[in-house]
């Protein structure tokens, strides 16, 4: 019997569903909130403006400044001048910041217990449907694929 759109649907939601609630609890029990978790993860292959923080964590530059206010407060990162634009803030992170993203990675067991029950071969077709799913820039997201 083959599943029908919706099933998918909602087999893909529980996932993206139990997957951000795994994320939450990592974060929690290393004493953040996801957004604040998500915001060091941002950061940790390097600084980033605000505005590029709220764009790449789908959020308004004013969540991100508050975001940056706590994180800051705690010592996990620190709010620079910009070198190109004295305008603009750059956030970087702290090594209190790294070392606490790195629990938060640890803490977040999720995925490789999720895909630990799948062969290779499985994670390579998931992977790969994922990938097509995701969309590439040149597929039209509104159509469905054409097998």
């Amino acid at each position: 019997m083959s599943a029908s759109v919706s099933d998918v649907a909602k087999t893909m939601w529980d996932f993206v569903y139990a997957y951000d609630a795994a994320y939450d609890r990592a974060a929690r029990v290393c004493g953040l909130s996801a957004s604040q978790a998500c915001l060091l993860k941002a950061v940790s292959d390097g600084p980033s403006t605000m505005g590029q923080l709220a764009t790449d964590l789908l959020c308004d530059a004013s969540n991100v400044t508050q975001l940056v206010n706590r994180l800051e407060t705690k010592g996990l990162v620190t709010r620079r001048v910009g070198h190109l634009d004295r305008r603009s803030k750059t956030v970087h992170i702290t090594s209190a910041g790294a070392m606490l993203h790195r629990e938060v990675t640890e803490a977040f067991s999720f995925p490789h217990e999720a895909l630990g029950c799948l062969t290779p071969r499985q994670q390579e077709t998931l992977a790969d449907l994922l990938s097509v799913i995701s969309g590439g820039s040149d597929r039209d997201m509104t159509r469905p694929v054409q097998a």
